[in-house]
Order: C-alpha cells, then sequence, then structure tokens
C-alpha cells in the first residue's frame, strides 16, 4: 500500500486564492484587512517565521503592521505595544510571536489582546467560545492549525463522522483544540487525546482509524503501529542534528515506513505547516467582514 498525499502546499494555495477573491470584494467597500505582528527578539527562526507570513499577507492583498522590538523590552513597554494594535483601526487581527523573552511574563500579554483581533485564536475567550459552541456557527477566530488540519481533511472529501481519532499530544496549539472542534456536530467524530500519562499506546494507535502526530517527538509512530489504511497527519516538529552532515533539520513524528501503510498521509514538512499559515490570513479576513457586516 501507498499512501495517498494530503497535500497541504496545494490546499493552502486555494484557500489563498479564495480569500484574494474575498478581500477584493472587502476593498471594493473601503475596507482593507491588515495582519500585525509583534516579534520581540533577534531569534533567527521567529524572523524567518514572521517574514514569511507577510509575504502571504502580500499575495492576498493584506496589509501588514510590524512591530520588531528589542529583546530587553519592559513588560510595561510590551503591554503599551499591545494597547496600540487593540486601538488601531487598520491592523483587523494581529499574532504576538512565541517564545517571548524569559523577564516577560507571556499569559500576560496574550490575555491583554484584544479577542476579536487574535489571529491565532488561541485567546482564553476564543478558545472558551470553542469550547461553548457544540453546534452552532462559529463568530471567533478558530485555532490555525487545528482548523488546518480539519480543513486539509474536508478538502480532500474524507468523512470524518464517526471516525475514531486519536490525537497525540495535548499542547495548547493543536492536541486540546483539535478535539474541540472534531466532536463539533458538524464533524461528529469520536476523539481520544494520549499524552504522557497514556498506557499502551501502541494499542490505541492500532485501533485509530485517523492519527494526528502532534507531540514533538521525532519519528514516534512508525508502520508497525497503525491499522493498515489509516489517516496519519504528521504535525509535530523537532530540530534535530542531520548525523551525516552535523547540520539542524526538522524532523516530525511520523517515520517514513509509515507512508506505506497508511491511506492519507500528510507529510511533514508540506503538510499541515502551510495550512495554519493559510488559516491565519482566513481568521484576518473573516475578522474584517464581521466587521464590515459581510458573510463568507
Amino acid at each position: 500500500m501507498s499512501a495517498q498525499i494530503l497535500d497541504g502546499k496545494a490546499t493552502a494555495a486555494a484557500i489563498r486564492s479564495e480569500l484574494t477573491e474575498r478581500v477584493t470584494t472587502l476593498k471594493g467597500q473601503g475596507i482593507t484587512p491588515g495582519l500585525g505582528t509583534v516579534l520581540v527578539g533577534d531569534d533567527p527562526g521567529s524572523h524567518s517565521y514572521v517574514a514569511g507570513k507577510h509575504r502571504d499577507c502580500e499575495q492576498v492583498g493584506i496589509n501588514s503592521i510590524r512591530r520588531d522590538l528589542p529583546g530587553d523590552i519592559s513588560q510595561e513597554d510590551l503591554e503599551k505595544v499591545i494597547d496600540e494594535l487593540n486601538d488601531d483601526d487598520a491592523t483587523t487581527g494581529y499574532i504576538v510571536q512565541l517564545p517571548l523573552p524569559a523577564h516577560i511574563d507571556a499569559h500576560a500579554i496574550l490575555e491583554r489582546m484584544t479577542p476579536g483581533k487574535d489571529a491565532d485564536g488561541l485567546h482564553p475567550t476564543n478558545l472558551g467560545k470553542l469550547v461553548l459552541n457544540v453546534n452552532g456557527p462559529m463568530d471567533s477566530p478558530l485555532p490555525c492549525t487545528p482548523h488546518g488540519i480539519v480543513e486539509l481533511l474536508l478538502r480532500h472529501d474524507i468523512e470524518l463522522k464517526g471516525k475514531n481519532v486519536l490525537v497525540v499530544g495535548r499542547g495548547v496549539t493543536v492536541g486540546r483544540p483539535l478535539g474541540l472542534l472534531l466532536t463539533r456536530r458538524a464533524i461528529n467524530a469520536t476523539v481520544t487525546l494520549a499524552h504522557t500519562g497514556t498506557v499502551d499506546l501502541p494499542r490505541h494507535l492500532s485501533e485509530a482509524d485517523v492519527v494526528v502526530a502532534a507531540a514533538g517527538l521525532p519519528g514516534m509512530i512508525t508502520a508497525e503501529h497503525l491499522k493498515p489504511g489509516a489517516i496519519v497527519l504528521d504535525v509535530g516538529v523537532t530540530r534535530v542534528t542531520d548525523p551525516e552532515t552535523g547540520k539542524a533539520i526538522l524532523r516530525g513524528d511520523v517515520a517514513k515506513d509509515a507512508a506505506g501503510v497508511a491511506g492519507w498521509f500528510s507529510p511533514n514538512p508540506g503538510g499541515v505547516g502551510p495550512m495554519t499559515r493559510a488559516m491565519l490570513l482566513a481568521n484576518v479576513v473573516e475578522a474584517a467582514e464581521r466587521q464590515a457586516g459581510v458573510t463568507s
């Protein structure tokens, strides 16, 4: 068996094309969505990641608002920047790039954001709305990576109703909110959340129709763990040293041999990563549409 590929790059490109049309419609009404980024310090990875988001914005017609700040900025001064973006009408949504320096209270910074401008969809208010809303349409930003995972599956015509989904990893960016999305009535999957306290993980893996690996442990899931034909999404990313070159490379949680057993496979990179960036843009555009009273 050779798995069919869940192509995140192609799917994200299609979403960006759709968003471009929606942004054009908004501009016709005098509204231009704007994505703000708050980046503290000089971490090369963070700078590269933020730069990629602004390239995406340019592609679909969203304005970029950048706040690149020194690593020694005080809590008070950073809070002032957050307040400025909250009050800035040109900033439809924004993100605070993590991690923040150790001297900054990251929770206080994130909670200070206006929930409606939370482009990552991880503000406590927005997560709370996701917990409370099982049936109706959502009127708040959704967490980008979980939303991207669900969208990737749906756009490949994969029916999730009644599927047994195993999510490996309970992080706030993927594992915890993903179960909330998958168990909404419109999706109706059955979700098991596995973590370090899970007993007999191999058994859970062998019984799962869908496996989402988001633990951050390179190669932890191999072909022998999986039910033949399972749908497998490799989401976790870890920076490791290549033994042959000595250079740093990124590794996912799923070993390469899994693609020989799975029915569908989302590779890493090229799978969920591009979808996360596309959903970030979608949150910004949807916030602008809500502001304009437009339904997409």
